[in-house]
């Protein structure tokens, strides 16, 4: 019987694991393109970047125009945020729905981001494909720079220390 109760509450457990975590809150604040920060009913602030996109840096070319088109569609809205994840520097990952409307499509629509470097999102890459045959946004220009290659120029141009 001991084993059973274990093997059940186990199973629980590793289904517990499994959820996705779902973060309801008021957009506060669009840092950048595809990261907001929200604050939620419990009084904490998250800061989340879309997941499956990546817009260009503030210091890009269409950064601040991304960041200004995300603002207009999230701004003091109410959003639900499903995580997905954390990045490399423990940023939390998370699919964001306004009214049943998800913002990372209107930005790739609008030409104001690529999709993920690493295992980019098959619609995704769809609708990025069309935005860039319409020459929408940053796919105005001849070759225009992924913002992954740009922070790893720009890292290299930092100074070093010893």
């Amino acid at each position: 019987m001991k084993k059973l109760e274990l093997l059940v509450l186990g199973l629980v457990l590793s289904f517990g694991l499994g959820a996705s975590e779902i973060i309801a809150g008021k957009v506060v604040t669009v840092i950048d393109g595809n990261t907001l920060e929200i604050f939620t009913s419990e009084n904490e602030t998250y800061k989340i970047l879309l997941y499956g996109i990546d817009s260009p840096e503030l210091d890009q070319e269409y950064g601040e125009k991304a960041k200004r088109f995300l603002e207009k569609l999230t701004l003091n809205k109410s959003i639900n945020v499903e995580i997905q994840g954390k990045d490399r520097l423990g940023n939390r990952l998370g699919i964001v729905m306004i009214d049943g409307e998800d913002p990372r499509e209107k930005l790739l629509e609008e030409g104001l981001a690529w999709t993920a470097e690493r295992n980019p999102i098959v619609e995704f890459e769809t609708i990025k494909e069309k935005s860039r045959e319409k020459g929408k946004g940053l796919w105005k220009e001849k070759d225009p720079t992924p913002p992954w290659i740009f922070r790893r120029q720009q890292t290299l141009t930092q100074f070093k220390t010893s």
